[in-house]
């Protein structure tokens, strides 16, 4: 696997489709609410994130997932502006998403989208 940092080195490497920070819903049995991750969508198809932009090449993602063949779309149903979810093809989770603004969520909805139909 190459990562960011290794760019410089591997010109020809594809930089990834989309990147950026989103607010990921946590549903664990402690914590419950949104929290702020960097993400990075790799043109590979898999959603990488982070907790923060600088662990981007320096850490292991929090999580790894493949989006090729998952289901993608706006969500209204928590009451809140440009939220979006994933439900990845093996189905055992459903990710929400909430962007900063509705340019911002439609500029993740079209990358994931290439990312579900390769």
């Amino acid at each position: 696997m190459i990562v960011g940092s290794d760019i410089s080195r591997y010109p020809n490497t594809p930089r990834p489709t989309c990147r950026g920070y989103l607010h990921k819903r946590t549903q664990s049995a402690i914590l419950k609410g949104w929290r702020k991750r960097w993400f990075v969508l790799k043109h590979n198809g898999y959603l990488h994130y982070y907790k923060h932009k600088k662990d981007e090449g320096k850490c292991r993602p929090l999580e790894v997932t493949k989006l090729e063949g998952a289901e993608i779309g706006v969500d209204s149903s928590l009451g809140k502006p440009f939220v979006f979810k994933c439900i990845p093809q093996n189905g055992n989770r459903i990710f929400y998403f909430c962007a900063t603004s509705n340019q911002e969520m439609k500029r993740w909805l079209e990358a994931m989208e290439k990312a579900v139909h390769p």
